[in-house]
């Protein structure tokens, strides 16, 4: 029996929080931690006890009476470990073991504790860990030399990203400190695939994945409502989103911080005007952290009062605002993924129904709701976009190795990257090449066989937002009666006179002070229109191939209005006059003298390959249909005829492009160098190597490819 297997202190919290039994991923977490050496991802959908099922059997395993730090939790985010510190101290006093949470935001007298009698539970982010790395090395060997188990939550948050390639780094280095190989144990409701997620750990032979397929019942209604206004949402959908949230608690999820604010001013009045409460909150990034964590205090103790949170994905995570009845989505999510996390966010309490609302204000926006929605259903979770030659992040960490050694001898170095595994596909020769145009630049100094920070280096280095490896958006404090009341970014709708919404309200620009970074404002009576800024979605590939089967086919959903069935028809009406036979081998054309459409339905990163590629071609290419299509004229003569076969020789000619492709982004790179500057460390590398990041993640070369190797273009 999994209890038997635990220490007495564990069995005593487990009898003292009087749980009948363990849930299924706990069961079998308690097991196989516990009886074997190996690594472990913990796949469970939200609110089944991951957390839990992690802490249970390691406190049990783990001897506390020895030196340092044994256990080391990491998360993606800082509200996340102090959501998480008190219910993992919970456990911890019946063991009677400090936990320490360490992070910019954190104690400084409880850092210097922990410094000076290193034991027990440490919480961190990336972000501080490599911090640690850089400022304070002595301290990494002093806390951690003897860390047992690492535990990475949201695991799938990291897997594919440039944090999560940082964070493979990390762990490489600090297993190269430790005295024995520490144990990884991954915790995610969102895995979409299993294989990368056992290389994160570094040691993809000794990890295994627990998997428990166990589904909770959840109650889904899609409402469709046609916005005039594509900047503003129809007054009738508030209406609606209010007839659902006046007397419940929910989560409102738009897919931008803009949108949060315009939901959550909008339907404060409505209930304003018709004399219900006014808990209407937003919640994201650009919101003070007080204000936040303020919302999520009143969201956790309102047992009695309803309340409305408009968030973006700050609420996603597993942060606990305690019940919410319902979750609702206002126009599709970009992947599946998203969408599971937030409808899990309903019915957490006591395994109930989880609620969803699903709002759509387009036609294709209502299909790919619905495709996210019918994946989702059918079990699946689009894989990550896996970059496996990061050179950037390699950069970063060159830098970070060098400065937290204070100089390190040259081959080190080399051998150091070499045995790294997040960098495990960068050839040395490769390696050797960045770190000598590094010292070309003078960001990187050689003294003899040492290697240092060179000036330009120490700039870089230096720098507040070393740490991150994402790029700090620019941001302006706004300011009321010498009050913040959060930030917004640098856009140019931002002007004086002009209004803004922020913190669930509407304000006006008096000042902009760009040197300081701040905005002053008063609030806003003259109902001028306000603004806030946005960014583009990635799509991937499976959702568009899902909502173009949908198209093709005669599936009925019960789950959808009227509105939403009258959409999809005249949808498949259209389609239907197409001819397409396959909706995996075929796609759609329309001519119309001297412009053409192809309905691709392909994934984002696909479809800005394709458009590349076919600008080659001398072709003048525009993306359109949210995504799904791409509009085509001549460059050159834009009056003269496209038709079927002219379309089909450029398709085809496309292909022609590969064995070219390194020199035409070399060149394009060469025309426009700040195409790099999605890469925060990008910038710093060698030509070459920005190119070949500028492929690997701005677009999906091998899919286009692919994609025109199988796909018959069909003319309607």
């Amino acid at each position: 029996m999994p209890y038997d297997l635990l220490s007495e202190p564990i069995r005593r919290y487990v009898r003292d929080k009087r749980w009948e039994e363990f849930r299924p991923i706990q069961v079998a977490a308690i097991s196989r931690i516990l009886t074997t050496d190996s690594n472990y991802i913990l796949a469970s959908r939200t609110a089944s006890g991951k957390t839990e099922a992690a802490f249970l059997p390691i406190l049990s395993k783990v001897d506390f009476n020895e030196q340092g730090i044994q256990v080391l939790y990491i998360s993606p985010l800082i509200a996340l470990i102090n959501d998480q510190i008190t219910r993992v101290e919970d456990l911890c006093k019946y063991i009677d073991i400090p936990v320490t949470k360490w992070h910019g935001e954190a104690n400084q007298s409880d850092k210097k504790r922990i410094l000076k009698e290193p034991r027990g539970v440490m919480l961190i982010t990336p972000e501080s860990l490599e911090a640690m790395f850089v400022t304070k090395p002595y301290n990494i060997t002093h806390l951690f030399s003897n860390l047992k188990f690492v535990i990475i939550d949201e695991i799938h948050s990291f897997i594919g990203k440039d944090r999560g390639i940082q964070l493979k780094s990390i762990l490489s280095r600090l297993q190269e400190k430790n005295t024995k190989p520490f144990r990884i144990v991954g915790l995610s409701a969102t895995i979409g695939d299993y294989q990368e997620a056992k290389k994160f750990t570094g040691d993809e032979i000794n990890t295994k994945i627990l998997l428990d397929k166990s589904a909770k019942p959840m109650s889904t209604v899609f409402r469709y409502f046609d916005s005039e206004m594509p900047n503003e949402l129809p007054f009738e959908l508030l209406e609606d989103v209010y007839q659902h949230v006046h007397s419940n608690k929910t989560l409102i999820f738009p897919n931008s911080r803009g949108r949060v604010e315009e939901v959550a001013v909008k339907l404060k009045k409505i209930s304003e005007r018709v004399g219900g409460h006014d808990n209407f909150f937003s919640h994201h990034s650009s919101i003070n952290k007080e204000v936040r964590e303020y919302v999520e205090f009143f969201a956790k103790n309102s047992d009695r009062r309803n309340f409305s949170i408009v968030c973006t994905s700050t609420l996603e995570l597993g942060i606990d605002i305690g019940a919410v009845d319902e979750a609702i989505q206002i126009d599709a999510t970009h992947n599946v993924s998203s969408l599971i996390q937030r409808v899990g966010r309903s019915g957490r309490r006591d395994d109930s129904l989880s609620k969803l609302v699903l709002y759509a204000t387009s036609p294709l926006s209502m299909l790919q709701s619905l495709a996210c929605w019918n994946l989702h259903r059918k079990g699946y979770i689009e894989p990550p976009d896996v970059t496996n030659r990061p050179y950037d992040i390699f950069g970063h960490q060159v830098f970070s190795i060098i400065k937290g050694h204070s100089g390190i001898d040259y081959k080190i170095l080399i051998e150091k990257l070499s045995s790294n595994f997040a960098f495990q596909n960068i050839q040395q020769s490769e390696m050797i090449e960045i770190i000598n145009h590094f010292i070309q630049l003078d960001l990187i100094e050689k003294l003899g066989n040492e290697l240092i920070i060179g000036i330009k280096g120490e700039r870089v280095v230096n720098s507040r937002d070393f740490y991150s490896t994402f790029e700090q958006e620019v941001n302006l404090k706004v300011i009321h009666n010498n009050y913040a009341i959060g930030e917004i970014p640098l856009s140019p709708q931002i002007g004086l006179d002009s209004n803004i919404l922020l913190s669930a309200k509407i304000w006006k620009i008096i000042d902009i002070d760009l040197e300081v970074g701040k905005i002053y404002v008063i609030p806003a009576n003259d109902g001028k229109k306000p603004s806030f800024g946005g960014a583009m979605p990635d799509v991937h590939s499976s959702i568009r191939q899902e909502m173009f089967d949908i198209l093709l086919s005669n599936e009925k959903f019960d789950i959808l209005d009227d509105s939403s069935i009258q959409i999809l028809e005249s949808l498949r009406k259209t389609f239907s006059k197409m001819n397409v036979q396959n909706s995996t081998t075929e796609r759609p054309i329309e001519t119309e003298s001297a412009s053409a459409k192809i309905y691709l339905f392909s994934g984002s990163k696909t479809t800005l390959a394709l458009k590349y590629l076919l600008t080659q071609m001398e072709l003048s290419v525009k993306i359109s249909d949210s995504g799904c299509s791409l509009d085509i004229t001549k460059s050159l003569d834009k009056t003269l005829p496209i038709d079927k076969a002219f379309l089909s020789e450029k398709w085809q000619s496309v292909l022609s492009l590969q064995k070219e492709l390194d020199s035409l982004l070399l060149r394009t790179l060469e025309e426009n160098p700040y195409l790099i500057e999605f890469s925060k460390w990008g910038k710093y590398l060698p030509e070459k190597y920005q190119a070949s990041l500028i492929r690997q993640k701005l677009y999906d070369f091998d899919g286009a490819f692919n994609f025109v190797e199988t796909k018959i273009l069909i003319e309607n």
